[in-house]
């Protein structure tokens, strides 16, 4: 049955706001469908499915999950046709066990095939952990770097909850649970308790870094005091081997694995968005995701208390 066209004009007319946003979102919806199509046929090359080709990873912005870089960097590692990879990093660090996560990661895929890791404006602390066994390291001159070490954040808010006439009381199983509560002061034994674990942590940074560089304990060690280097000190310090940009560090590996510029590269890991932004794209759904904010959704997340990181 045809739809009445004073129906049509009747609901545009009483509902313009919800008419126009339903308009918007068609319009979006069929032009990022238009994009994804065209950039699909564009993106043919990077794709191929037969013939050799480059691996191009990249770690960028705070490490708090590594899962969807260990997966792509465990799918380079078994694809044959995949003969060496590119590792792009662009991090300042982040939380312990994800950086040990890539470490591994890139550990395992050196063993098969050659890594070059090319770093950005930063690649420290846990950047640094994850790029430290990779076949090569190349930085810039200027590429931030190194800050091996642990840094743990511990918010205290007693004093302004006694200015507030607020007052907690903390019950734990043991004396040591209620280690890093940011309502009670800490200990003596369990400030002892936490350096301990801090240090124990900053070991296996260095004995990590040592092993994969090839360096003795003793020397990282005492480039480990949280200090960060310049891509052209760290060359001097031996944490990294050249000096240059991501071109000079894909034609390096070019030559290691004996391939030309015409070569495929498959990159990752994909971003994997959610619904919204897959459908309209990520311009709209920031402006959306703003309106809601503004109407009054509290989309921040807080962490309070203690966190143990390898960061910059």
């Amino acid at each position: 049955m045809a739809r009445n066209p004073e129906t049509k004009s009747k609901f545009s007319a009483e509902h313009p706001l919800v008419f126009g946003v339903l308009l918007i979102i068609l319009a979006v919806a069929l032009f990022t469908g238009a994009m994804a199509f065209f950039r699909g046929l564009g993106g043919a090359k990077s794709r191929a499915l037969t013939g050799d080709k480059i691996g191009l990873c990249k770690i960028e912005g705070m490490i708090t999950d590594a899962r969807e870089v260990v997966d792509f960097l465990h799918e380079l590692r078994t694809n044959d046709s995949v003969k060496g990879v590119l590792l792009r990093i662009d991090s300042p660090g982040g939380s312990v066990a994800p950086s040990q996560e890539l470490y591994q990661a890139v550990q395992a895929l050196a063993k098969v095939k050659p890594v070059v890791v090319s770093m950005g404006t930063a690649a420290a602390s846990g950047g640094y952990y994850a790029a430290a066994p990779a076949t090569l390291i190349v930085a810039n001159a200027g590429s931030i770097t190194g800050s091996i070490g642990v840094r743990a954040e511990y918010v205290n808010v007693q004093g302004l909850l006694e200015k507030l006439g607020l007052k907690t009381d903390l019950m734990a199983s043991g004396k040591m649970k209620a280690a890093g509560s940011p309502t009670q002061a800490l200990t003596p034994e369990q400030r002892a308790y936490l350096m301990a674990l801090i240090m124990d942590l900053h070991t296996q940074f260095v004995a990590d870094v040592a092993s994969a560089r090839g360096l003795p304990v003793n020397v990282v060690a005492k480039l480990a005091d949280g200090r960060a280097f310049t891509g052209r000190q760290a060359l001097e310090a031996r944490l990294v081997d050249k000096l240059g940009g991501q071109e000079l560090a894909m034609a390096t590996l070019r030559e290691m694995v004996k391939l030309d510029d015409k070569a495929s590269v498959i990159e990752g890991p994909e971003k994997k968005l959610p619904l919204l932004p897959r459908l309209l794209g990520a311009s709209l759904s920031g402006v959306l995701q703003g309106l809601s904010q503004s109407l009054g959704e509290n989309a921040r997340q807080t962490d309070s208390g203690l966190s143990l990181q390898y960061r910059q």
